[in-house]
């Protein structure tokens, strides 16, 4: 995946490259850039720190990562936060800036960054996750490259607006609904069916008729055949559901036995457009290019040609919605993308609810999108699979 934000330790990360929030002089600073010497070696981190000397804020300069899970370790300089009056903000876009250049120069496919200055800096958090979110996303649009944003504590992970307050309150609502709307408890189900049960026969009234012949109840089997096994759950309280197919009596006419109307192989000749297809037909009917599609879905481009060279491609819920997005579709277009890949949305689905949300209000910047979902707990869209 092109820009992908996880929960992590970034010292246990497994990148090319990890960004180190450094200390300016050549000393081990505190938070992040302490936790980088711990794990990389101490001594040895030092000792080659030592080689670079001091680093003005905004610069980058690169070391080996020794004990890491990572080939090179890039350490930057972020600003302490001063109101935002002083230049941090164009300090912190620099860092990332700079950053992802040297990672494209070491020629890394991976690269792990945290939230630069956001910790011991005092950096606002969500001006960071935009700023952070607006550079990478930025470089990805003409490069080739995973990067990971890291995140210690999604609590501590802050995501500022007013879409996310509505939609705070629109999964709030939409949970109420589905609680109003949940199938009653058995005991309600039989009183509201207007059934009775009594030592005599059977009582069917309403359309319940429809489903069961009146035969009577016994514990015992009559005539040597044991009671409808859905009477015994009518006893027990289970209520009666109208999917029941009417029960033939016994010694009754057989029922003929039904044709299909065509051959399987006629129906399978017939199917309908695969998800595949459709999707690059909405693509060339919006006249947009590979590139533009998976790039704005957060696809990266060996995931996207296996998509195109594949007819049955069947995608995840999250792939599906991250083109949907791409192609900046209306309820109605996402609705029609799902379908052909035999899913739905749903009102009972936190996930399902925040992409409803910001579908309808056409918010189609899918970082955005994805800070919204991260934050709420949920997978983030676009993904290799």
């Amino acid at each position: 995946m092109p820009l992908e934000i996880i929960r992590n330790d970034i010292t246990k990360v497994r990148a090319d490259a990890i960004v180190n929030t450094a200390n300016p002089n050549v000393a081990v600073g505190d938070g992040v850039d302490s936790a980088i010497y711990s794990a990389a070696g101490r001594d040895k981190l030092l000792a080659a720190r030592s080689g670079i000397g001091e680093l003005r804020p905004g610069e980058c300069a690169v070391t080996p990562a020794f004990d890491l899970p990572a080939k090179y370790i890039i350490h930057t300089v972020g600003p302490a936060w001063e109101g935002g009056t002083s230049g941090e903000i164009e300090t912190v876009a620099e860092c990332y800036r700079g950053s992802l250049e040297k990672a494209r120069e070491l020629k890394c496919e991976s690269v792990a960054f945290p939230l630069i200055s956001a910790g011991t800096y005092g950096f606002p958090k969500d001006v960071a996750l935009k700023t952070a979110v607006s550079e990478i996303s930025g470089f990805l649009f003409d490069n080739d490259m995973t990067v990971y944003l890291v995140v210690y504590d999604r609590k501590a992970f802050e995501v500022s607006g007013k879409a996310f307050s509505e939609i705070k309150s629109y999964i709030d609502e939409s949970e109420v609904k589905v609680r109003q709307h949940r199938r009653p408890e058995p005991e309600a189900i039989l009183s509201s069916r207007n059934v009775s049960f009594d030592d005599g026969p059977e009582v069917f009234e309403s359309d319940e008729r429809r489903y069961f012949p009146e035969v009577p109840y016994s514990s015992a089997p009559v005539g040597g055949a044991a009671p409808h096994p859905q009477i015994e759950k009518k006893k027990r309280g289970f209520g009666i559901l109208p999917s029941i197919r009417p029960v033939r009596r016994p010694g009754g006419p057989a029922e003929p036995e039904r044709k299909p109307d065509k051959d399987i192989e006629d129906i399978i000749k017939d199917k309908d457009e695969s998800f595949q297809q459709y999707l690059f037909r909405v693509i060339d009917r919006k006249g947009l290019t590979d590139p533009e599609v998976y790039k704005k879905a957060n696809i990266d481009r060996k995931h996207f040609s296996k998509i195109r060279s594949n007819p049955d491609y069947n995608p995840s819920k999250k792939t599906a919605l991250a083109f949907a997005v791409a192609l900046e579709l209306n309820m109605d277009e996402t609705r029609d993308l799902l379908l052909k890949a035999g899913m739905a949305l749903t009102r009972s689905s936190t996930f399902d609810l925040i992409m409803a949300y910001c579908i309808e209000h056409r918010i189609y910047d899918i970082y955005e999108i994805n800070c919204i979902l991260f934050k709420f707990g949920q997978p983030t869209l676009g993904a290799v699979e």
